[in-house]
């Protein structure tokens, strides 16, 4: 944890942070700074997000020079390619079709939500914030911890090319250069020039220089080769859609965070209703036995159950079908399923969430900014899966994601994390698949109609226990009292409905909790790190920005 007294970055990455306080101390804003810790990013964590990816902006300005205040989102998720089809993964023959090589690549959209949130809200030109990140492509960077451990995770990335002859030839590119063959070792030279190629045409171009020209050209050709669906016209048909961010409250403050197709923000504003609706239990709780104790764990997790539930029935792209918002976060309803949670036991499977309506109603990184006059950005891109489809766009070096996972693709079958969706996530043309982003922002009340005060920003990666990282972090400065260092390092528990089961990190499946949790009929496993969180937040006059230690990045300001 590091205290700034004027503006901050909180990325997952030391270079990234650095990039983004860079553009501070020159008096760029927030957005200024976002944009170039995102660049950075998608150099010097190629295997979590990028130019290849897709992400989520939630924006709130204070003093823009030219607008004023300023509350926004921004939603430059990945969509469907044009010849995709609802049906298109149910034949497939290869069991990895949605989740590695050319069928498994969406549009990507980063490049043009980041250009975007530039020209609109920033106030420095891209030549300026894509500096740091073409300084830093060009020189490289050395493979940390986590990077290593990320490519030998469970059977994902080294282990799923070993598993093949053939997967080290077909993906060459990612075997040679950033695997080094299957030896990557910490602090080898991650060193990918051809990317600060692909940042120059940006920076000279725009959004012509990604979706034109020869890195257009070389996306398609990867992907082609490898028989995937995108197009040359998918990818200049590509838009950005700026939106009202999801707006809840909790204990006073308010919350603002990202409508769907993120899941995340309405899971996190249905469980902050129910535990407002539970506020005795939570201040009993606070003297007995804190955050860490059985009954604590088991309130939230069963407050998260019931929302995961509603993600899995009812979430999808707002643009193709209809998300019942207002139903999902009416006040009655969530003070409904909050009376059903029973400290004693947990429910039947199919008692959780809303199971219909009446007819009537129809690799992943998270940054936090700060600028010197409060204004703020909470950000999370991704790529999916670690190192995302695979695939690189040859000759620019940058990955392709492998976005076609989070949609639907086989009906009855749950994706890569273990999350079942229903058909309202199909593919479509055009279609953004359902995320568990959640960037998501802590405010005083504000009068008279105004928002007040940037109070936290919190957000994640690690694809559905961003939700829960998400959520713990910000219930461990709100409900808790922990400061910004303590939230990220305390143990973190999930679950996500489906599969049935809890999981705990290691100093809570260690210790007696575990066995507590048992007694009232909870299935626990354990997970070495649930999440990856990144947050800022208000200490008086100063802010104290955290990088998650699961993760190993480091937060810079002045």
């Amino acid at each position: 944890m590091g205290t700034y007294p004027n503006a901050c970055v909180a990325a997952d990455h030391h270079l990234a942070s650095e990039a983004g306080a860079e553009i501070l101390r020159q008096g760029g804003n927030a957005v200024d700074a976002a944009v170039a810790t995102s660049f950075a990013l998608s150099v010097v964590r190629p295997y979590s997000c990028g130019l290849g990816g897709g992400g989520f902006m939630v924006i709130h300005l204070k003093q823009h020079p030219r607008l004023g205040e300023v509350t926004t989102a921004i939603n430059y998720r990945e969509t469907g390619p044009g010849a995709v089809k609802p049906d298109s993964f149910e034949q497939d023959p290869d069991p990895d079709a949605a989740t590695h090589g050319g069928k498994a690549v969406c549009v990507p959209g980063t490049v043009a939500g980041l250009l975007y949130a530039l020209e609109k809200y920033g106030t420095m030109n891209r030549a300026a914030v894509l500096a740091p990140a073409i300084r830093l492509a060009e020189a490289g960077f050395h493979a940390d911890q986590h990077y290593i451990d990320s490519t030998h995770l469970d059977d994902l990335v080294i282990p799923w090319f070993r598993k093949d002859p053939v997967r080290p030839r077909r993906f060459a590119f990612m075997w040679t250069r950033y695997l080094k063959g299957g030896e990557v070792a910490a602090g080898d030279r991650i060193h990918v020039p051809e990317q600060a190629e692909a940042l120059r045409l940006i920076a000279r171009h725009g959004r012509d220089g990604f979706y034109k020209g020869p890195v257009a050209r070389s996306m398609v050709d990867a992907v082609q080769r490898d028989g995937g669906f995108l197009t040359l016209d998918d990818l200049a048909g590509y838009a950005v859609r700026e939106v009202e961010p999801l707006r809840a409250s909790f204990r006073g403050s308010t919350i603002l965070t990202m409508p769907p197709p993120s899941s995340g923000g309405i899971v996190l504003a249905q469980v902050f209703g129910m535990l407002e609706a539970r506020e005795a239990d939570l201040r009993a709780y606070q003297r007995e036995g804190g955050p860490h104790g059985a009954n604590a764990i088991h309130l939230v997790t069963e407050a998260s159950k019931h929302a995961f539930a509603d993600r899995a029935r009812w979430m999808g792209d707002p643009a193709f079908v209809d998300v019942p918002l207002g139903r999902l976060l009416d006040p009655a309803y969530l003070r409904a399923k909050a009376a059903m949670i029973d400290p004693a036991r947990t429910l039947p499977h199919e008692a959780y969430g809303a199971a219909s309506w009446s007819k009537d109603d129809a690799g992943t990184s998270h940054f936090c900014v700060v600028d010197a006059h409060g204004g703020a950005v909470s950000c999370t891109e991704t790529v999916n899966l670690i190192f995302g489809s695979m695939l690189v766009a040859e000759p620019f070096g940058f990955v392709l994601n492998d976005e076609m996972d989070d949609f639907l693709t086989r009906r009855g079958k749950a994706n890569a994390f273990g999350l079942s969706h229903a058909d309202r996530n199909r593919p479509q043309p055009g279609k953004r698949p359902l995320s568990s982003m959640t960037p998501t922002m802590v405010l005083d009340a504000g009068e008279a109609g105004r928002f007040g005060e940037v109070r936290m920003l919190a957000g994640g990666a690690g694809g559905p226990r961003i939700i829960s990282g998400t959520l713990q972090a910000i219930l461990n400065v709100q409900v808790w009292g922990m400061n910004a260092g303590e939230a990220l390092a305390a143990p973190r528990f999930h679950h996500q409905w489906e599969p049935d089961r809890l999981d705990l990190e290691p100093a809570l499946s260690g210790s007696p909790v575990k066995a507590a949790l048992e007694r009232v009929g909870h299935a626990v496993g354990a997970r070495k790190a649930i999440g990856n969180v990144q947050i800022v937040v208000r200490h008086g006059e100063r802010w104290q920005a955290a990088s998650d230690p699961r993760k190993g990045g480091r937060p810079d300001g002045y």
